[in-house]
């Protein structure tokens, strides 16, 4: 059957992957996030059907039957150089963001009778990272969002989950390997060695293979599935 899908955070990375995973299922998909350029390119190249522009921390009227929250930030730093200002980043757009663009979405879905939440959190939802402390502790308070929502809305025929990646492919690890290199003096090959250590497989986790976990979180089987928190991360978790 076919649903309508919207993808946060959907013109690159993981969002842009599950998209396209999500349109190759088979659903209507509406990319949304606050640059339009890379959500134009992402309908051009057939990726999604739709895009909306909008911020999840202060989010547009939306309707839908599934949600893909990919929208996400991450920073890092030691401890005592993370400020209150990135915390306050990081818990405006990884938590509230999160909470707000999923009360949007939430009345239609208990009003259908039918819906599915799928937030992309991280393995820093499930263990620490050391120089991460605000970002793993707004993935920390994701989960916990997921897991007392998905019990409030369980006899209503909506699914509240999380996918949990490890390091991934994305511009984000990018970012994350120029940090490395600049601070450490390492080479791009040795700073994405390090970041793939933590992965039993010794690599990085591809956005493709979260994405097929958000296809089967979002379709009709796996309905008994609901406040799961699901590791992509070759046995990391």
């Amino acid at each position: 059957m076919q649903r309508h899908a919207v993808v946060t955070g959907g013109g690159t990375g993981i969002g842009l992957a599950c998209a396209r995973a999500l349109k190759a299922a088979g659903h209507r998909v509406t990319v949304m996030g606050r640059r339009e350029a890379p959500l134009a390119e992402a309908v051009a190249a057939g990726a999604a059907d739709a895009f909306l522009l909008g911020d999840v921390a202060a989010p547009p009227a939306l309707s839908c039957d599934i949600l893909v929250n990919a929208a996400g930030i991450a920073e890092s730093a030691a401890f005592l150089k993370t400020d209150a200002a990135m915390f306050s980043r990081a818990f405006t757009t990884n938590v509230l963001g999160a909470a707000l663009v999923t009360q949007a979405v939430v009345p239609g879905m208990i009003q259908a009778g039918w819906g599915r939440v799928i937030h992309v959190a991280s393995t820093a939802a499930l263990k620490g990272y050391a120089y991460t402390t605000a970002y793993t502790a707004s993935k920390h308070a994701l989960l916990g969002l997921v897991r007392s929502l998905a019990l409030e809305v369980a006899a209503k025929g909506v699914t509240v989950n999380a996918v949990c990646p490890g390091f991934t492919e994305t511009p984000i690890l990018a970012e994350s390997v120029a940090r490395i290199t600049a601070r450490t003096g390492r080479t791009e090959a040795e700073a994405r060695a390090e970041l793939a250590r933590p992965n039993p497989q010794q690599r990085l986790v591809q956005p493709e293979e979260v994405a097929a976990a958000v296809v089967f979180l979002a379709s009709e089987g796996a309905g008994a599935v609901n406040g799961t928190a699901l590791p992509v991360a070759g046995g990391e978790i």
